[in-house]
């Protein structure tokens, strides 16, 4: 931007932040995240260190003036290092509290509250006092070895001594304490962390050497501690907070552990408390919410105990995460930022999907700069034009989301987005089909191509190690024309391109060979017909005894089979009856795919009718294990929860299908209690 355009736009962000600063300061409301609004500030902030000469006095900023290692061994944990559920509003930590105070009825639960650091979990083990084991958390059973890394950080102790003499613990448990510093194993768990100023210092030395700057202290340290040279991790001011006692001495709490560990050498986070009730959780973390950015280093939330370890042990475990404790997230994480541009991204059924190109933002230490509007209804619903200022929302590792245009803040160069009249790749003619615009040539070479990913995806052919780049590698080549294709490759075919070894050639073509045997369903989902998603070629494989019975199935036939309507119906017969895709089937059979459709068996459909959904991770099966469990047994998984579902299964870190099942009332179970009714 030019000064003239930059005042201009400093004016409009000035009225802005007044707007909701009066909204929020003096009428007691805000109609945008403390995170976009604190976006739009850093902006103008920005601007004004951009040109000085345009700062005026009423502005919101002028109201305050070692020797390399060959590699890590792995190490086995002898307690599991488990990870946390979430929740993210006081609503869902209440109803945390009801589900674990029926587990223990009896129990009075008080709470130990502490900082989520945003960190790298360790496990460190002393004998005799003295630190020799270091580790990752790894999957929770088996990390790796860093302990020369961990030694570089000053704030880990490398001999445990008792500093304070007076102890909350019992004498007996004081002096078995002494015992096992002098005589025995003393584990700790941690978080591995770098501070904010120490994340500023590491990345304005990479730009004055002209190297590429980190993008978070979470990844930062981790990635140091991950390096085989421990100079690296001495050079990067780590920083270490105990948060967790292993060793059993007669501890009786939580706030006992971290008292302990501090009087043993260990840094504890000193913003941690004891909560007698609810109410005293939940005003804890609307305090740390308000002052996280004041804090020296990142957090996400806050963790959440129960204090009393008898009752804590007895609430036991769900998945990889304890009942007894759970992490208190603050809500999603959003910036404000400029829609540069629309561009088209097209999918396998020929689908446009409008796409906005942001001015890079910052959004919980990751850089955005794509975003998908989905399609022409929710551009509309926004009000959205090319050079918007909008609120961007990324929560989790979830595609970023436009959740708002700042409407008053409308540059004068703004304009309206237009569906293409032709596909930007091939120019065919784009049709509207409903909600979605479709590029009608099927000959598209972007639709090919997005044919071939889903064709070797995880669910349908699961090609492993044929990913969308060697796949496009292979088109490019001229060594596959469709997905048949994928099946008359040879490892010479392979071996010859560019950073191809006869290893990985090999490896590929070994897994071609393991996937040439597949289900009837997986196949009829691999062939990509439009609005046939999984449940939809699942109902066809139970209907249908092989895929040449599918091929001769009329109109009417297909009408008549539950959960299939009219418009799936037409679709299955149109693809079934184009001379090419008939092809297509034919070759894919005699180049060596072997369709197996296992039929379940009358008297095993002990879950008939019955309707799954599941949320979260789950820790002894794959989702799409459990899923292919309940098709098994005459059941029917779904991706979505309605009152017609019978159950929802809840792994660790459940998702906003928990939430609704909860408000429809229906029955919710853990993974264990799902293996009892599929055994």
């Amino acid at each position: 931007m030019n000064k003239q355009e930059t005042r201009e736009r400093i004016e409009k962000l000035k009225k802005e932040i007044n707007k909701h600063r009066y909204q929020y300061h003096v009428l007691d409301k805000l109609d945008i995240s403390d995170a976009a609004f604190d976006s739009l500030k850093h902006e103008l902030k920005k601007l004004e260190d951009q040109f000085p000469g345009l700062i005026t006095p009423d502005s919101p900023t002028q109201r305050v003036g070692g020797k390399p290692l060959p590699g890590f061994k792995k190490v086995r944990h002898k307690t599991t290092m488990l990870s946390l559920e979430d929740t993210f509003n006081p609503e869902e930590f209440k109803n945390w509290l009801e589900r674990i105070q029926k587990l223990a009825p009896r129990s009075l639960i008080d709470f130990f509250t502490e900082l989520k650091i945003d960190g790298f979990a360790v496990s460190l083990v002393y004998k005799n006092g003295i630190l020799v084991e270091g580790s990752t958390r790894g999957d929770g059973k088996v990390g790796e070895n860093v302990t020369q890394n961990l030694k570089t950080i000053e704030a880990i102790p490398l001999r445990l001594e008792i500093h304070t003499p007076r102890l909350p613990i019992s004498m007996k448990a004081h002096q078995k304490l002494q015992r096992i510093l002098e005589k025995g194993e003393f584990e700790v768990r941690g978080e591995v962390f770098m501070t904010k100023k120490a994340f500023d210092k590491i990345n304005k030395k990479q730009k004055r050497k002209k190297l590429p700057t980190y993008a978070n202290p979470r990844n930062t340290a981790a990635g140091s501690i991950r390096q085989l040279n421990p100079k690296i991790a001495a050079s990067r001011e780590l920083d270490f907070l105990a948060y967790d006692l292993i060793t059993d001495i007669g501890q009786e709490k939580h706030s006992e552990e971290h008292k302990i560990l501090s009087s043993v050498g260990f840094k504890t986070d000193k913003y941690a408390r004891e909560c007698k009730t609810i109410k005293e959780v939940i005003e804890f973390w609307e305090h740390i919410q308000k002052i996280r950015e004041k804090l020296p280093h990142q957090i996400d939330g806050i963790v959440v105990n129960v204090n009393d370890n008898v009752t804590f042990q007895k609430l036991g475990i769900v998945g990889k995460a304890p009942r007894g404790a759970i992490a208190f997230k603050f809500p999603a994480e959003e910036a404000t930022t400029v829609v540069e541009d629309i561009i088209i991204g097209i999918g396998r059924t020929g689908a446009l999907t409008p796409i906005a190109v942001l001015e890079p933002v910052n959004i919980g230490g990751v850089i955005v700069k794509r975003a998908s509007l989905h399609n022409m209804d929710e551009i509309k619903r926004l009000g959205l034009k090319i050079k918007d200022t909008v609120i961007i929302q990324r929560a989790g590792d979830v595609i970023p989301d436009v959740v708002k245009v700042l409407k008053n803040l409308r540059s004068k160069k703004a304009k309206n987005f237009h569906m293409p009249k032709n596909c930007p790749v091939c120019h065919g003619a784009v049709k509207k089909n409903g909600v979605a615009y479709r590029c009608v040539n099927k000959n598209c070479p972007a639709i090919k191509r997005e044919g071939l990913y889903h064709f070797a995806s995880r669910i349908a052919f699961n090609v492993v190690g044929l990913g969308p780049k060697i796949l496009d590698r292979l088109y490019e080549e001229g060594l596959i024309k469709d997905a048949a294709d994928i099946f008359t490759l040879k490892e010479e075919d392979l071996s010859q391109l560019e950073r191809f070894g006869e290893k990985s050639a090999q490896n590929i073509i070994n897994s071609i060979k393991r996937s040439e045997q597949i289900s009837l369903a997986r196949f009829i989902y691999a062939l990509g017909i439009l609005h046939v998603g999984q449940e939809t070629a699942y109902d066809l494989a139970n209907n249908f005894r092989n895929i040449n019975e599918l091929e001769k199935a009329s109109l009417e036939e297909l009408r008549s089979l539950p959960n299939v309507g009219e418009i799936v119906a037409k679709s299955i017969y149109d693809w079934f009856n184009k001379e090419n895709n008939n092809h297509f089937v034919k070759k894919l059979l005699k180049v060596g795919v072997i369709i197996k459709n296992p039929k379940v068996k009358p008297d095993a459909q002990k879950l008939k009718s019955k309707i799954f959904v599941f949320t979260g991770e789950l820790d002894r099966l794959t989702r799409e294990e459990a899923e292919q469990k309940v098709r098994g047994l005459g059941g029917n998984p779904s991706g979505s929860v309605s009152s017609k579902t019978d159950y929802v299964v809840a792994g660790s870190k459940p998702g906003s299908k928990y939430n609704q099942a909860k408000k429809l009332g229906v029955k919710i179970i853990t993974e264990q209690e799902f293996l009892k009714i599929i055994k």
